[in-house]
């Protein structure tokens, strides 16, 4: 194990526009995950790296420490290449993965989604779940295997066991207006995925005036992040650009999303909503 580096030599290096050694970078996860990093220097490293940015290199060696923070999923021999996963940088109405996560698995596919909650203006996939009375958003990977097994598909939060840096980085993010941070959507979106030891997985990164990135140009430059850092991960990753303009369906708030997306699975809904979980 590295010897750890104090975080407040980490945060000065970073803020002055240095770049942080593999080592760093995992001595500060390591510090999140253990508990040993003051919230204060937590947000000092986000605000830092979302002013200053971060190359391929440390995006990739950030994603891969919060990936090995907590413990990563193994699935049978039999499920090999059938394992997949979706995820979308968020807008307001999109219910997608409520619809394509079940529709993914009718196909014969496994998916084991590690999802997220609202961050910005947009409600997150969890927060939909949870409308709906006694959904429990909450599996250990014992658990995830058995639904997997008995219905193809699960949506499940990060834990104390799953992916727990990302569990106190998420909720930083948003409360320190450091949530378009590339190299931090990156690396909280893959670090999931990669703990959910994906064959393969597809993105839906959104441009216009409701979403994260506003511009075409700027959502095209994460997406090509993500895909950089999802192969260098050995996942098959693609990304879709889609427009967030006006809702997603014609449904916004949690329980009547979850209705619409229950609506598009039984073959109606809004053209665009089931449009858009075609084309994933």
């Amino acid at each position: 194990m590295d010897a750890p580096t104090p975080l407040p030599t980490l945060i000065r290096k970073k803020r002055d526009g240095e770049r942080l050694e593999d080592a760093e970078i995992r001595s500060f996860v390591r510090g999140v995950t253990e508990g040993t990093a003051q919230q204060g220097q937590i947000g000092a490293m986000l605000m830092a790296i979302r002013l200053r940015g971060m190359d391929a290199g440390e995006t990739l060696a950030l994603t891969q420490a919060m990936a090995g923070s907590g413990r990563t999923l193994a699935w049978p021999p039999a499920w090999h290449g059938l394992v997949v996963d979706k995820h979308s940088t968020g807008g307001v109405g999109d219910k997608v993965s409520l619809a394509l996560a079940p529709a993914l698995a009718a196909c014969g596919c496994k998916v084991p989604m590690i999802s997220g909650r609202g961050l910005g203006h947009t409600g997150g996939t969890l927060d939909k779940l949870e409308a709906i009375p006694g959904f429990r958003v909450s599996q250990s990977p014992e658990e995830m295997q058995h639904i997997l097994a008995r219905v193809g598909c699960c949506i499940v939060g990060q834990s104390a066991e799953l992916v727990p840096a990302d569990r106190v980085l998420y909720g930083l993010r948003d409360v320190t207006a450091t949530v378009d941070s590339l190299p931090l959507i990156t690396a909280s979106i893959l670090s999931k995925k990669a703990a959910e030891r994906l064959s393969a997985l597809v993105l839906d990164v959104k441009f216009g005036e409701a979403a994260l990135y506003p511009t075409q140009e700027s959502a095209r430059e994460l997406a090509r992040s993500l895909v950089e850092v999802g192969a260098h991960l050995g996942i098959r990753t693609a990304a879709l650009l889609t427009r967030m303009e006006q809702p997603l369906g014609r449904a916004v708030g949690n329980a009547l999303e979850v209705l619409e997306a229950l609506e598009c699975l039984g073959g109606g809904g809004p053209p665009d909503l089931r449009h858009l979980v075609t084309a994933l």
